[in-house]
């Protein structure tokens, strides 16, 4: 058994495993009711074969994100693992942002994904210096 001391902070490794939980409850809702996410299912018609397609494709790279940062999460994966995948889950939110406002989107459910991504960059700059921290205790002991 190893003795690598954990440097992440407890409130990091929480806060991506509340990222995790969001992902997964996403994808749940999106292989079930993709209405309760976006409103009227952002006028789509669901029964479209490709739409639906779709929908599916967004539930499982939620579900996806969602497992691996739940799985790095647990078992207290190094802080490289975490920052990749968080910088992962900014890149969609980026993603999301980008595309509400290019549709004219503008309103208040912009405001989520603007929250989740200050978050992320917070989590990525806080792990960051936790990989900084790491290198520099590993070049003292050599």
């Amino acid at each position: 058994m190893s003795n690598h001391k954990d440097n992440i902070p407890k409130w990091v490794r929480t806060a991506v495993g509340i990222l995790a939980l969001v992902n997964i409850a996403f994808a749940v809702v999106g292989y079930f009711d993709i209405s309760l996410l976006f409103k009227d299912g952002a006028g789509l018609d669901l029964t479209n074969a490709i739409i639906k397609n779709a929908n599916y494709e967004f539930a499982a790279r939620n579900l996806a994100i969602g497992l691996a940062l739940a799985f790095v999460t647990i078992i207290k994966g190094a802080p490289e693992a975490l920052t990749i995948l968080t910088i992962v889950r900014a890149l969609i939110e980026i993603q999301t942002i980008i595309l509400q406002i290019v549709q004219g989107n503008i309103n208040v459910i912009l405001i989520i994904p603007i929250v989740f991504l200050i978050v992320e960059i917070i989590l990525v700059k806080t792990l960051v210096g936790v990989i900084k921290l790491e290198e520099e205790q590993l070049e003292s002991k050599r």
